[in-house]
């Protein structure tokens, strides 16, 4: 009987610290820190050659999973309400899908710009910060405003549509972001020697929600040059 008892006595006492341990480890499995998400791969599609290798990028086996992954946000300029929209990473593939160049900025940027096919006035670009332990992701798609001039003709006005897997505050976008649009809104699209004039920018949170900012707020039409560019020029 007294073993009884004691047997009793050490359950009952050990039963708070089980229902502790039991309230406890969800939390701890929650607070555990995410493991840094790994992008090297893209490294290797950078220059050289001077101007990368976005055809072989675009179809690595791992690029449309990558889309799919970091580029999630609902878009409603490409395609229409009869037939649907695409998903933002089928978009991202479609303004990709004519290859044009994967450059490299500070060793840890990348950009990686094409063109729809057959339709090059279609343009996009994709930004990567592999900076940071979740890289921050854009998607910046230029999309011909269709009661504008067509796009052979000049005057010809365009909407700059830029997508985020994290939120970018309007009023803060990295400069490593603006710098790549406006190198790339520098170029004509390939085939013709006209400067797409980019009338409207729109911002667009991962969750939708769209923030319409002046277009050189995020570089567009602008032409950013950096201080050894300069000391190059004047050598």
């Amino acid at each position: 009987m007294r073993s009884t008892i004691q047997l009793a006595i050490l359950v009952l006492a050990l039963t708070p610290m089980w229902a502790t341990a039991q309230i406890s480890s969800p939390q701890i499995k929650r607070d555990k820190k995410q493991p840094k998400e790994n992008l090297e791969w893209l490294w290797q599609y950078g220059p050289p050659p001077a101007d990368g290798r976005e055809n072989q990028l675009v179809l690595d086996a791992r690029f449309r999973p990558f889309l799919a992954q970091y580029l999630t946000a609902p878009q409603t300029f490409w395609g229409n309400p009869k037939t649907g929209y695409k998903t933002l990473n089928e978009t991202a593939l479609d303004f990709l899908s004519v290859p044009d160049k994967v450059l490299a900025d500070e060793n840890r940027y990348l950009s990686i710009t094409g063109c729809v096919f057959r339709f090059c006035p279609a343009r996009g670009l994709l930004w990567v910060d592999l900076g940071l332990p979740h890289p921050l992701v854009a998607f910046a798609a230029i999309d011909w405003i269709k009661d504008s001039k067509t796009p052979s003709e000049p005057g010809a006005e365009y909407t700059l549509w830029v997508f985020a897997n994290h939120p970018i505050d309007p009023d803060h976008i990295p400069p490593a972001l603006t710098h790549s649009v406006a190198r790339w809104t520098a170029q004509p699209p390939t085939g013709s020697t006209a400067i797409q004039q980019i009338t409207h920018a729109i911002l667009v949170d991962p969750n939708g929600t769209p923030h319409q900012i002046q277009p050189a707020t995020i570089g567009a039409n602008t032409f950013t040059v950096k201080p050894q560019d300069d000391q190059k020029a004047q050598q």
